[in-house]
């Protein structure tokens, strides 16, 4: 759209469709243009990225993104066939968590469809029935979407530098260690994201963190940059301390994992497109 600041829910709620059950859907080719991608290559891939989140989460990829076939006109008074997704708004979510955060419609298009997500939250035991792969990838898209909401949050409490915010948070879960210090300790290559490498077990010890800092952030009314930065590091000591009294793993003796987190995407994404 030309004039973002119209860009608002009623863009996202006028190309919802409604079949003749009642259940709500979008078209992936109408929701395309509106998160500014102008090629669907690009769009489908985002797709595809969406569709492994999905599958990562227990959920069926056909119940949320269901394929079927349309005729479009390209010129000369003549049409073609082409693929498009009868998307649920839990798929929409999924897209948006994928697509280039770059992109202001994107992070609307976040706030917008991440209204029903907590409903497809996986249950303790469907979780319980994960293999480790499986766990490290869902608790990793977890552990990704609650970041932004983190930072949006730590932005409106004045935060401005975000290394230095994020560190903050580490030093208090890793004993006074930076993200750097904790990939040299791991042996991640500098330009890895030590998060990649984290087990399902690591990865959700970060994701409290993250949430009780979100959390705190707002109940203190943070409007300060110094003032983030020491809650965020009071969090993750509080949460280091609470694991060694119940006498858990802490992070710092948690083993790094040999598989880039990527892998086992492009591993997902594969086994999605054989079957």
């Amino acid at each position: 759209m030309d004039n973002m600041e119209e860009y608002t829910e009623k863009t996202f709620e006028s190309i919802k469709h409604t079949d003749k059950f009642g259940n709500e859907y979008w078209e992936a080719r109408e929701l395309m243009p509106l998160l500014e991608y102008s090629k669907w290559e690009n769009f489908h891939k985002v797709i595809k990225r969406a569709m492994i989140a999905c599958e990562t989460s227990n959920n069926d990829v056909s119940d949320h993104f269901p394929e079927f076939r349309k005729m479009v006109d390209i010129g000369l008074k003549t049409k073609r066939e082409t693929i498009d997704y009868h998307l649920s708004r839990y798929a929409c979510y999924l897209i948006v968590q994928n697509a280039n955060p770059r992109k202001k419609s994107v992070a609307l298009g976040q706030t917008y469809f991440a209204i029903q997500t907590r409903k497809q939250e996986i249950t303790e035991l469907e979780y319980s029935k994960l293999s480790e792969d499986e766990k490290r990838l869902y608790t990793r898209i977890l552990v990704n979407n609650k970041n932004k909401y983190l930072f949006k949050t730590a932005r409106e409490a004045g935060v401005e530098n975000f290394g230095k915010f994020n560190n903050y948070g580490y030093k208090g879960l890793y004993n006074g260690e930076t993200a750097k210090q904790i990939a040299k300790r791991k042996n991640i290559k500098e330009n890895d994201d030590i998060l990649d490498y984290m087990g399902s077990e690591e990865l959700g010890v970060n994701l409290f963190c993250i949430t009780q800092t979100e959390d705190k952030l707002k109940k203190d009314n943070i409007d300060d940059e110094y003032d983030a930065c020491i809650t965020h590091y009071n969090v993750g000591k509080t949460v280091k301390k609470a694991i060694q009294e119940l006498g858990d793993n802490i992070p710092d003796t948690l083993p790094t994992k040999e598989k880039f987190i990527k892998e086992l995407e492009r591993e997902e994404l594969q086994r999605i497109e054989t079957n």
